[in-house]
């Protein structure tokens, strides 16, 4: 893409929410399916808990649930198999099991050009701030040893810190107060449906990566304004999509 085509994504967002100019200062980042390739792993894990708990699903749904609290996804699925919803503490230990069938079937693996990406935003002090659904401390624990240096302690939201997981906008919310800025002045970084949703409730520029099985379409219709194919794309296109964002009027 040409810098003209950046600037028409933007100034159709910037019309959206009745704004003049476009001063980009943070960006708001997805964890599972932009920084680490590990959704392959979640859906595994989760069908075979599912299958266990008696509950007939797919691991290509579970694909569709990123984002969502480890409970909520629980609560998603009993609700569907048994018309009920589960105890807090219950939510908890079904979903510790899951997170030890997500170590025991995967290893982390970082997602190809997501280091280039963050370096990028790093170099043109761009704030970065980690929202994830997730509360996988076998990945989470990893972050700094994978990305040094880009996500202080004070700059991470995870399930552990939201009541609502996206598509709530709860955890862009918080992840625009960890950043100091104004939603206008963020971006969020997503490669899943309901975070895009989140994002956009929010009120954020939305660029969404199809770093998985989920297509490009599916993006557009939860209304990502920009869409790249691959992380790499991605990568490369940043450096110039972060002159528009910043220099838009």
């Amino acid at each position: 893409m040409m810098n003209s085509e950046y600037t028409e994504y933007i100034k159709a967002y910037a019309k959206s929410q009745g704004l003049e100019n476009l001063n980009i200062k943070a960006a708001l980042i997805d964890m599972d399916g932009v920084l680490y390739d590990s959704m392959k792993y979640h859906t595994i894990a989760w069908q075979r808990l599912a299958t266990e708990l008696g509950i007939e699903s797919t691991r290509e749904e579970f694909y569709l649930y990123e984002g969502m609290t480890g409970a909520a996804i629980i609560d998603l699925l009993f609700n569907r198999a048994f018309g009920k919803t589960v105890e807090p503490e219950e939510a908890k230990r079904l979903y510790s099991i899951k997170a030890e069938y997500f170590l025991e079937v995967g290893k982390v693996e970082t997602m190809p050009h997501a280091d280039e990406m963050l370096n990028i935003l790093r170099s043109n002090e761009i704030t970065r701030v980690l929202v994830t659904g997730s509360a996988q401390a076998s990945i989470l624990d990893r972050l700094e040893h994978d990305y040094p240096r880009i996500f202080d302690n004070d700059k991470r939201v995870t399930a552990l810190d939201v009541k609502n997981g996206k598509p709530h906008p709860e955890p862009y919310l918080r992840g625009i107060e960890k950043a100091g800025c104004k939603a206008e002045e963020c971006i969020v970084i997503e490669n899943a449906p309901l975070g895009i949703q989140a994002g956009k409730a929010a009120g954020c520029f939305v660029i969404g990566i199809t770093t998985g099985p989920i297509p490009r379409e599916k993006m557009i219709s939860a209304g990502a304004d920009i869409v790249f194919d691959t992380m790499n794309d991605f990568a490369c296109a940043l450096p110039e999509l972060i002159k528009v964002l910043k220099g838009y009027c």
